[in-house]
This record gives structure tokens, C-alpha cells and sequence, in this order.
């Protein structure tokens, strides 16, 4: 009896993974003739038509979506098969990929400190970040990424979490903007200014809206951005006052603390909750060697770079 092609659950799994035949085509680096041509020894092996016509979209059979988790589940099984056992595992030698998932700020503050701890120790190595739009556990259950940092969000009980760094936020503005003729900021004068934000999902408000409303006071937020490197251009080039993160503050060439930036950065005049920075990924991972260094590497780069010195797991 001839042995199946194994190489198809490579195939199958983007599909299913993407539902669309031209994603999982980009997915593995393939045209889309040829993603449509494996598609149908696929649907020929298994008996099932595996994706559908539903309007201008495709969708997944009922067979399809029963064997979705099992053939993601097989794929990892067999990659981490193929990798090397921890007494083999040499950095010098360690050709690889990984992706990390995480957002902007983290990306321009702490990427250059990683990329050189990554380069130094495994030359070999590459790192490769993805955006990070919303909060979700999909690409780590899917293996689409090796790591996911940022802060915890719902990513469900069964992906690994430990502790990066904790951070607060603090308010940023340019130099020679009236709020720097004062040592300190009071609520009254921060509430009176107009304000950037920066928020993925575009949202005007948060904590530090609720901590200014206990007091009677409200500010006025006159511009919402995508990112933290957006609200810190914005402040720089007018009055507006942006809320950055600490850590991003201080890992960027826009150093607020620094007597040559343009910015200067003060303590929030109101209370609000600290923010945890962790970095998430799989439990299959967990064991696995080369991962093992990458997140030793993550732990130790940002504690480093973000002044924590008291860096435990959780």
C-alpha cells in the first residue's frame, strides 16, 4: 500500500487554519494554483470537499472544522520531532525563524536590544515581529507564532505566561510647552490641557479618565492614535499632551529624561493601576530547547533594558 504524502498535513492544516486558499498559498510560500492544486489531492485523501463556496467567501465542511484542532495538534507534534534535543542544541549552529508578536512601542523600544542579544548569541538566528491589532490567543494555539508580549490580556487557561517587567504610564509632553514651567503636575493643570492617546482599537478613554472624573475633572482628548510612537510625534510637534509607557519612554531615541530630547515627561498627577508586560506562548513549546533560550533571552533583555531587577515568573 503506498504511504500518503505527509507533506499534505503541511497543506492542510494552513487551510484549515485560514480558510481560504490564497492566505494559506501565502502562508507556505506557494502560488495560488498550486495551493488550489494541493487542495484538491486533499479533498481526494480524505473524501471530504474540506473548503466550500459560501458567497465570495470559502468556508470549512463540518469535517473540516471536526479536524481542525487535531491536525494543527499532529503538525506541532511533528515539527518538534524533527528539532533538536536540548544535549544537541548549539546556538552557533541554530538556523531559525522566530516570530514574536507584539506591538509597536515594544517593538522600537526593546526590538534593537533583542535582535543584537539574538544576533550575539546565535548569529544564525533570526527574529521576525508581527503586528499585534488586537489581543487574541489564535496565533499561538495555531503556531503562527513562537511568542506573544504584551500586556496579559484573555488569552485563555491553557497558554504560558511569566512576567517581564511591570510599568506605569506618565505624561509627555515638548520641551518649552506651558506645563514645563512646573516642577510637578497637578490634576487641575493636566485635566485643562488638550490631549493624544493611543489606542488600537481607537478608544478615547481609560483609566486615567476615570482617576480625573473622582476628582470632578475631565480632559479633552483632541486626537487618538494607533501607537505610542504616533502619540509621541504628535506631542512633540504641538501642545498636546500624550500618555506613553515608562519603558517605551525610556528605550526610544526620544528619551524624555534626556537634556537634549525635545520631550519632557512627568509623573501622572492622578493614580492609576500599574501595567504588567509578559510574554505568552503555547504549552507545546514549553520544553522545546530553542524556545526555552529564545524566552531566557526575552526575560533577561527586557529586564535589563527595562530597570527591573526583581524579575520572577508567574
Amino acid at each position: 500500500m503506498a504511504e500518503p504524502d505527509l507533506n499534505l498535513l503541511i497543506a492542510l492544516n494552513a487551510l484549515l487554519a485560514e480558510g481560504s486558499v490564497a492566505r494559506a498559498a501565502r502562508r507556505l510560500g506557494l502560488s495560488a494554483s498550486a495551493m488550489s492544486r494541493t487542495l484538491g489531492r486533499l479533498r481526494s485523501v480524505t473524501g471530504d470537499p474540506l473548503l466550500v463556496r459560501a458567497g465570495r467567501n470559502m468556508v470549512l465542511t463540518p469535517h473540516a472544522e471536526q479536524i481542525r484542532a487535531r491536525t494543527q495538534h499532529a503538525v506541532s507534534e511533528a515539527l518538534a520531532l524533527l528539532r533538536p534535543t536540548s544535549s544537541a542544541l548549539d546556538l552557533a549552529l541554530l538556523d531559525r525563524t522566530f516570530v514574536i508578536r507584539a506591538n509597536d512601542g515594544f517593538v522600537e523600544a526593546l526590538g534593537p536590544a533583542l535582535i543584537a542579544a539574538a544576533a550575539k548569541a546565535a548569529p544564525r538566528v533570526r527574529l521576525r515581529f508581527a503586528p499585534k491589532p488586537q489581543k487574541t490567543a489564535r496565533y499561538l494555539r495555531e503556531g503562527l507564532v513562537d511568542l506573544e508580549i504584551g500586556v496579559l490580556g484573555d488569552m485563555g487557561p491553557e497558554i504560558r505566561i511569566q512576567r517581564l517587567f511591570d510599568d506605569r504610564f506618565v505624561a509627555v509632553v515638548r520641551r518649552g510647552h506651558p506645563l514645563t514651567a512646573a516642577e510637578t503636575l497637578n490634576a487641575i493643570d493636566y485635566a485643562a490641557c488638550d490631549h493624544v492617546v493611543a489606542s488600537r482599537r481607537g478608544l478615547p478613554y481609560g483609566p486615567v479618565d476615570e482617576a480625573l472624573a473622582e476628582q470632578g475633572l475631565t480632559r479633552n482628548i483632541a486626537a487618538v492614535v494607533p501607537s505610542f510612537p504616533a502619540a509621541l510625534a504628535v506631542a512633540q510637534a504641538s501642545d498636546l499632551v500624550a500618555l506613553v509607557p515608562a519603558s517605551y519612554l525610556r528605550n526610544t531615541s526620544m528619551h524624555a529624561e534626556s537634556g537634549t530630547s525635545a520631550l519632557r515627561a512627568f509623573e501622572l498627577p492622578v493614580k492609576t493601576g500599574g501595567i504588567t508586560v509578559s510574554q505568552m506562548w503555547h504549552p507545546r513549546m514549553e520544553m522545546e530547547p530553542a524556545h526555552r533560550w529564545l524566552r531566557q533571552l526575552v526575560l533577561h533583555t527586557c529586564g535589563r533594558r527595562s530597570g527591573t531587577h526583581n524579575i520572577r515568573k508567574t
